[in-house]
């Protein structure tokens, strides 16, 4: 059978079970895409597996055609490291939610980036938990009023991206779920990293945190509220690039400036940089865009390998768990 014969369809990664979130909720358009890019990218079901904790998101695991654990409260960094080292040859992917991995799972996720685990862990974000009906979460704004802040949170909310950048990461992206384009190429880059590759996906809730993304995913205000990335391209935004990010040396921030009028003042993107990148994930509106894409990305070794190379007993792979533990040291007791 020829290769083209052999290629999937986003269909052969859709499983026949009923989908089971609110109608019109950002999660249905992220699935879609992602059964896309899977496609794309000639992904095997044989050889891919969703790893999730708790949460609206969790449910993914359910309607990919691949292999799937739904597991516990914010420890899905924790098991998918278990199963990569277990397994270093399948595409481990690992999708979590705002309140699942920065709340109770903070502390997995942030050792998952920094170890360099080859995972792809998708964190959607729609600044509250939905399934457990409302709460405020980690990502909240202040102000944002729920069952459990009903005068207003006061918390000073948690940057997905800087998160990950500060935990280091090698690898961080952004993407809006309903953009099929930008999330398709976010996904593809991600799953060609060789490393942990942290993509934090802005997810409308329809139901508890409806258009709190309104200010720059509307279509009419898209052009001036996004910034889209791309390695070695001018940092331009706005009606036919009309507007440019600059470097303000004075107050060691980014400003907007006029692409045309002021060209050499206008950035070029260099996703190797780390200072820029936190620039970039820094950025608020309304003075400026939010930055999409590929913001991050610099290689190094991944855990996996450093994990095969040093560990001290060298474990054989064995099909029995009482062969396995007898394969470490052990203690006599007397």
């Amino acid at each position: 059978m020829s290769a083209a014969a052999d290629r999937l369809t986003a269909k052969d990664f859709t499983t026949g079970q009923e989908v089971r979130w609110c109608p019109g909720c950002g999660d249905y358009a992220i699935l879609k895409s992602m059964t896309r890019a899977l496609a794309d990218v000639g992904a095997r079901p044989e050889r891919t597996v969703f790893v999730s904790g708790i949460g609206c998101s969790s449910r993914f695991p359910y309607y990919l055609e691949t292999y799937g654990f739904h597991t516990i409260h914010g420890r899905a960094p924790a098991i998918a490291t278990g199963l990569k080292l277990a397994q270093p040859d399948l595409d481990v992917w690992v999708v979590t939610g705002d309140g699942d991995g920065l709340s109770i799972g903070g502390n997995h996720l942030m050792h998952a980036l920094r170890r360099n685990v080859g995972l792809k862990i998708l964190l959607f974000n729609n600044e509250v938990y939905g399934l457990t009906k409302g709460q405020y979460s980690p990502t909240s704004r202040p102000g944002t009023r729920t069952p459990s802040t009903p005068g207003g949170s006061f918390d000073a909310p948690v940057s997905p991206g800087l998160f990950a950048l500060g935990a280091g990461a090698r690898f961080i992206a952004r993407a809006i779920d309903v953009d099929k384009t930008g999330l398709g190429g976010v996904l593809e880059a991600a799953h060609a990293f060789d490393g942990a590759a942290f993509v934090e996906i802005f997810q409308n809730c329809i139901v508890y945190n409806d258009d709190v993304f309104g200010a720059f995913t509307a279509k009419e205000r898209a052009a001036d509220a996004q910034l889209h990335v791309e390695h070695g391209k001018p940092l331009v935004f706005g009606e036919d690039g009309s507007k440019g990010i600059a470097f303000d040396p004075r107050t060691f921030s980014l400003r907007v400036v006029d692409a045309r009028e002021r060209p050499d003042d206008v950035l070029v993107h260099d996703e190797t940089n780390a200072t820029l990148a936190q620039l970039l994930l820094s950025m608020r509106m309304p003075e400026l865009p939010v930055a999409l894409g590929v913001v991050y990305r610099n290689p190094a070794e991944r855990f996996e390998k450093q994990f095969y190379a040093n560990h001290p007993t060298q474990l054989k792979r064995t099909a029995k768990v009482a062969d396995a533990l007898r394969q470490t040291s052990t203690w006599r007791v007397r």
